[in-house]
């Protein structure tokens, strides 16, 4: 499963984290656009508010189940068909780095039909090309709702796709995310 956000995206982040239980049984990779100059501390931050173990992502891990993999400051995030992670430094997309369109794209490949997106709040457009690629691969996609969005850009643009299963508000997520990984 891959989530994410941008602009207000810690706090949605934080909320769909904080309601997931602790045997929740599919990996998370998250790309949250952030200072690629600054360390990130986000690792840290989700980890007090989640149950699930939380770290930076590094090249060539094995993705686990129960665990939330964050996309390191200025490295595509990418989870390859041998369920591996990958860091690159390749061109930006849309001038991020990372990228929740290559995400998302990496996802749908590695998952086919078992492959989830979620596109919380953000501006932009990142994340509108690879819920196409999730949903063409037959995966599911969540997109936050303008009403509890701080900032609809990408949510918007992945509605705007026709790719988006379900349009939710922030509260609601984390149970639709139980629904499909514990039917999945």
């Amino acid at each position: 499963m891959a989530l994410a956000a941008s602009a207000g995206g810690l706090t949605a982040v934080s909320q769909v984290l904080g309601q997931l239980p602790d045997n929740f049984p599919a990996a998370i990779a998250i790309v949250q656009h952030l200072d690629p100059t600054h360390r990130s501390f986000m690792a840290d931050i989700l980890g007090r508010k989640t149950a699930l173990s939380v770290k930076q992502a590094e090249a060539g891990e094995q993705v686990q189940a129960g665990t939330v993999y964050i996309a390191p400051p200025n490295y595509h995030l990418l989870v390859n068909p041998d369920k591996t992670l990958a860091l690159t430094q390749t061109e930006r997309v849309h001038f991020l780095r990372p990228s929740a369109d290559l995400l998302f794209e990496s996802v749908a490949v590695a998952y086919q039909d078992h492959a989830i997106a979620v596109v919380l709040t953000g501006t932009g457009n990142d994340g509108a090309v690879g819920v196409q690629a999730i949903h063409q691969n037959g995966g599911k996609v969540i997109a936050q709702d303008e009403e509890t969005s701080d900032f609809f850009g990408m949510p918007g643009s992945a509605v705007e796709t026709g790719a988006v299963d379900f349009v939710l508000p922030l509260s609601e997520i984390a149970a639709a995310l139980m629904r499909l990984v514990f039917q999945g």
